[in-house]
């Protein structure tokens, strides 16, 4: 491996390791000052990892926020921020559960039809912002914001009765999918079921690689997010980029709510899980953007998650969970910058080393053809 991989390499692990390192040291301080064992929850959740009922918890709460962390990185890297996914993939996931409960065909079309459905949704609530973005100059991080408060009002809307809400006691849900649109799960036994869609998140994670990696629009994608105005002279619309991310970041959003509601709910209730679009944000900054390390940044969510319930048995209060997962954000944001400037030292060092290098070589050759002159 060449030198400027292996250090490309060491800058990309380098920001996250930090990051996780000093998450877990404030999380200690925490514990300390509250009069708590510093080390014993830690161990606990590490020791709950190990039993195969919760892995399959961990790997289907993950699955979830995978979807969502993807559909903040393809933002993220064309510099957009969109903050709405966590609108996005609950209006989406309302609307699937909606055509499920009143459509009622073959599986081999009920299926494609509720995927066609929540990403379609999911790319028409964040293309809004985008149009606003484009044509009005609005802020993403304003309008998905905005967007956000509008899609719990329409959900609540929705949930009426007299629309498509049905009451099941004192939970409004709207009303079981028909069984052709339910995706069945992987059996593990006594450890439940992992959710089939799944492999629908890692099928995006490899898509999402391929397109940024391997296609001229990927190129675009980076080259405008990198430099909108160095791009655009290359030959690359700008605005259509713009508008092109946000309609992709949030039909992949819309898909983040339907490993649990295809393979578990049927239905979208009171109960379905929120603020997965919010904590997705913070896994695709530990992530980098990187596939692979979204993967593993969503494992360690998911397990924070599904592992912290233990701790109220044994004294410690479940939160400290939740203060990781917010110590994590913050330092991935310190650490990174921190490595950055790092890596910046570097290659001026090396420049410079580089440039010397060539002067001296330089004045080398120049004092060799004044004696070939003598």
């Amino acid at each position: 491996m060449k030198k400027f991989d292996k250090e490309r390499v060491l800058l990309a692990v380098a920001g996250p390791v930090i990051a996780l390192a000093v998450a877990f040291v404030l999380s200690a301080i925490v514990l300390i000052a509250s009069g708590k064992n510093p080390v014993e929850p830690f161990a606990l959740m590490f020791e709950q990892a190990g039993f195969s009922d919760i892995q399959v918890l961990i790997i289907n709460q993950a699955s979830m926020y995978y979807i969502a962390a993807l559909a903040v990185a393809i933002g993220f890297r064309m510099n957009l921020f969109n903050i709405g996914v966590d609108g996005q993939y609950q209006l989406a996931a309302m609307m699937a559960a909606i055509v499920g409960a009143h459509a009622n065909l073959p599986a081999g079309l009920q299926v494609p039809l509720l995927l066609l459905t929540a990403v379609l949704t999911g790319a028409f609530w964040s293309g809004i912002a985008g149009v606003l973005k484009i044509t009005r100059g609005v802020s993403e991080v304003v309008a998905t914001i905005m967007l956000n408060s509008i899609a719990t009002a329409v959900i609540g809307y929705l949930w009426l009765p007299d629309v498509f809400g049905v009451k099941i006691g004192n939970n409004n849900t709207t009303g079981e999918m028909h069984e052709s649109g339910w995706i069945p799960g992987i059996d593990m036994g006594a450890s439940g079921e992992i959710y089939g869609l799944v492999i629908l998140a890692v099928l995006l994670g490899i898509g999402y690689w391929l397109v940024l990696n391997r296609t001229r629009f990927g190129f675009d994608l980076r080259a405008s997010g990198a430099s909108e105005s160095a791009a655009a002279a290359s030959g690359v619309d700008p605005k259509r980029m713009v508008l092109t991310a946000m309609l992709l970041s949030g039909g992949l959003a819309g898909l983040a709510g339907l490993p649990i509601l295809m393979g578990d709910t049927h239905t979208y209730s009171l109960n379905f899980p929120t603020g997965i679009g919010f904590l997705g944000i913070g896994i695709a900054l530990l992530g980098r953007n990187s596939p692979v390390g979204i993967a593993f940044a969503a494992l360690l969510w998911a397990w924070l998650d599904k592992a912290s319930p233990e701790l109220d048995f044994h004294g410690y209060d479940k939160e400290i969970a939740v203060i990781m997962q917010g110590l994590i954000v913050l330092s991935v944001v310190v650490s990174y910058e921190a490595v950055r400037e790092w890596g910046l030292r570097r290659q001026q060092r090396r420049v410079g080393a580089e440039l010397a290098a060539g002067h001296v070589l330089g004045a080398t050759d120049n004092s060799k053809k004044e004696v070939a002159g003598r």
